[in-house]
């Protein structure tokens, strides 16, 4: 089984400065066993998670995007995780988390008894503030690059759900993902039993 990934700092003699380096390769198992905890939704609220402000459940169709790719459900985030600025027109802050073992946002669907389940886990990291750390590309894993997140005010739809620009990757682990379990939108999330 391979190890989780694993954040390594190494200071770079004579500076003073560290220089981090990221493993990218998560047993996605071992991850899911480190994370479901989070299937409670008070033990995430207990560790600091709050509700999405909004209130949205993220469906593809009502972000503007083709209908059938399906859901992401409703975020639950770690604002000391996400680094987050104070309010303004668009979400913005300093977060370059991206540790999944302890992520900063957690996604669940809301069920028809009013309960909600744990769907996947995520991370996002602020473009401006990951490029400032020194990184010259969007974060990886598993060989993947994460989504690159910025709205388009030449569409109708919000690219960047609120976001200013970022770079976030889902994990599903708890909901099988028919397009794959990276993939940002799940066919097999709905938020048919979203009530604001």
């Amino acid at each position: 089984m391979k190890s989780l990934c694993i954040l390594s700092v190494a200071l770079v003699l004579g500076t003073g400065s560290a220089t981090i380096a990221f493993a990218d390769d998560y047993d996605l198992d071992a991850l899911r066993a480190a994370t479901e905890k989070y299937k409670d939704v008070n033990v995430a609220l207990a560790e600091g998670f709050i509700q999405d402000p909004t209130g949205h459940c993220v469906t593809a169709g009502a972000e503007g995007l083709p209908a059938e790719w399906g859901g992401m459900g409703i975020h639950y985030l770690r604002p000391d995780l996400l680094k987050l600025a104070a309010p303004s027109e668009r979400v913005d802050g300093t977060g370059t988390h991206t540790d999944f073992t302890q992520p900063a946002i957690l996604l669940y669907e809301p069920q028809a008894d009013g309960s909600l389940e744990l769907v996947a886990i995520e991370n996002l990291v602020f473009k401006k503030a990951w490029d400032a750390a020194g990184h010259g590309g969007p974060p990886m894993i598993n060989g993947r690059s994460w989504d690159h997140m910025a709205d388009n005010p030449d569409t109708d739809a919000d690219e960047a759900h609120n976001f200013m620009p970022h770079y976030d990757q889902h994990v599903w682990l708890f909901r099988k993902n028919p397009s794959g379990d990276l993939m940002p939108f799940n066919p097999a999330v709905n938020c048919d039993h979203h009530s604001k």
